[in-house]
């Protein structure tokens, strides 16, 4: 098993970046912001947060009480009605580590895949 810093720099975050169709869930462009987080990364998520690029801070835990087991998925739908499709995403794990990533465009994608290498 990984220890937690070979973890760190194994784990990757890999973006399909499909094209999606829009739906115009709960924003007025008629873009789709719903996403499928997709963990296979071999250790539960506990936390999710996913934030418009325009903030300063992470918005509320997306998971809240649940966790994203290994091999598991989830579809959100990140829309804070601001119009916005920049985001950026953070996810924790159970063994600590976190992992940030920035300038998402959850306007273009389908799903967004954590991995371990």
């Amino acid at each position: 098993m990984f220890n937690t810093f070979a973890r760190r720099a194994f784990i990757t975050a890999a973006v399909a970046a499909v094209a999606v169709g829009t739906m115009g869930f709960q924003s007025n462009d008629n873009n789709n912001r719903r996403v499928r987080i997709i963990n296979q990364t071999g250790v539960t998520m506990t936390h999710f947060y996913a934030s418009n690029s325009g903030q300063n801070d992470w918005q509320e835990d997306i998971l809240g009480r649940d966790v994203l087991r290994h091999n598991a998925s989830v579809m959100v739908n990140i829309d804070d009605g601001s119009g916005a499709c920049i985001y950026d995403f953070k996810a924790r794990f159970a063994d600590g580590d976190e992992l940030e990533r920035y300038r998402i465009n959850v306007c273009q994608i389908s799903e967004y895949r954590y991995t371990a290498g």
